[in-house]
């Protein structure tokens, strides 16, 4: 799998640097009410921005694996690194509404979305037999990055105000980065490790032309796209529920952020490590059932703070367990040699996901209507988990249970 000179574990702290780092987007929220007292754009309009950035975020990754074999890893997450910190910094001179969907929208979110994909990819790599907790390790560290610069971004943002604070950010972000960078190695995947981690599911290396063509692509991404939209609307708006439909005062709403950043880091690594034993897709039907039921208690029960924040908790957990267990899926059903494209493919239902909460909310009169389209979407996508298998697998199945039968009668 790997030269025997690599030292996969300052991988993983590497991974680990870089993903914190990225995760500090996930902070958005609040930046959306100081940005409309200093600026007086609307709340709507500002909140857009993370809309922007998510999927600027998921289009960068169908280019990020390209570019990866062009330039190595190293040298891509230290060039996104940069680029993300640039973005920000620029965000601080900002003066119209333009010019931070421009920096802090597609700008930060296509480096944040290049890193992002392919060291995550990189370390699936590196561990093929326990693809799950890998991902979890990664993608948790995402998250710890959230729920660390909640503290640091809010902190700023009282002693320094909100255009500053984007200078600061960037800075601590770009040195992140571009430190971890240093620590990444190229994985090279083998035959023999693409045998052994084959060995729990029935799989070959698709490449990208090849995964369009099986049906089990467009059922994961109908899956994704529901797991992302409720995740990524509840994540950018979530202070705003904890005001309108709970009747919390803004500093108790506050802490919604928070909560969000813990069960969103904790649904990475718990769900992910438990993927590799008791099976993804059972995860996923399971986080999927929750979310539903999450999202129609905010719509039709009368809210008090527990209830709130019991719901919300929730759904970031299981938001959290679906991204990490997705990347694993992906490999499991369609192989691990072109990882980082297959999975680019699929992770644009992160960034639609996040597009149709927002215009859904815009469009249709606010939460209740979208919590409902969450919903409906979760059922369809829960009925989808509970049989959907690798592609090929059910063929293979009826033959070996054709042959055992044959066999049977030949002895009888």
């Amino acid at each position: 799998m790997q030269s025997p000179k690599a030292n996969r574990w300052l991988i993983v702290l590497g991974t680990i640097i870089v993903q914190m780092g990225l995760g500090t987007i996930y902070t958005w929220s609040l930046f959306n009410q100081p940005l409309e007292e200093q600026f007086g754009w609307g709340l709507s309009s500002i909140s857009i921005t993370f809309s922007i950035t998510s999927f600027a975020l998921a289009f960068a990754t169908l280019f990020a694996g390209k570019i990866q074999e062009r330039i190595g890893i190293r040298r891509l997450i230290l060039i996104s690194g940069i680029l993300l910190g640039f973005g920000l910094m620029m965000s601080s001179m900002a003066s119209s509404l333009w010019m931070i969907y421009l920096f802090m929208g597609v700008i930060v979110g296509f480096a944040d979305g290049t890193a992002y994909i392919t060291s995550l990819s990189n370390l699936i790599k590196w561990f093929p037999n326990h693809k799950g907790l890998v991902s979890g390790i990664s993608v948790g560290a995402f998250g710890s990055g959230s729920l660390i610069f909640k503290y640091v971004n809010a902190s700023l943002i009282q002693s320094v105000g909100v255009s500053q604070t984007f200078l600061y950010w960037g800075i601590i972000a770009m040195v992140m980065i571009a430190a971890g960078s240093f620590l990444l190695r190229e994985a090279v995947v083998t035959t023999d490790a693409a045998s052994q981690s084959a060995k729990k599911s029935i799989k070959r290396d698709y490449t990208v032309r090849e995964m369009l063509r099986t049906k089990e692509a467009y059922l994961l991404f109908i899956i994704f796209f529901t797991a992302c939209m409720s995740g990524l609307y509840l994540i950018g708006i979530v202070k705003d529920i904890g005001v309108k439909l709970a009747g919390l005062d803004v500093a108790t709403a506050a802490n919604a952020v928070a909560m969000v950043a813990i069960f969103n880091t904790l649904g990475r690594i718990i769900l992910g490590a438990l993927s590799d034993r008791v099976g993804r897709m059972k995860v996923v039907a399971g986080a999927i059932s929750a979310t539903a039921v999450s999202v129609l208690v905010l719509n039709y029960v009368q809210l008090n703070e527990l209830i709130f924040f019991a719901c919300v908790s929730a759904i970031a957990f299981c938001f959290g367990g679906n991204i990490t267990v997705f990347p694993a899926i992906v490999a499991d059903f369609f192989g691990l040699k072109n990882q980082s494209k297959n999975y680019g493919i699929i992770y644009q239902g992160f960034g639609l996901g996040a597009l149709t909460g927002s215009f859904l909310s815009a469009l249709l009169g606010g939460f209740h209507v979208t919590f409902l389209v969450i919903a409906v979407l979760s059922a369809v996508s829960l009925l989808i988990a509970m049989f959907i298998t690798p592609p090929g697998e059910g063929r293979l199945r009826k033959k070996e249970e054709a042959v055992i039968l044959r066999q049977q009668q030949q002895a009888g």
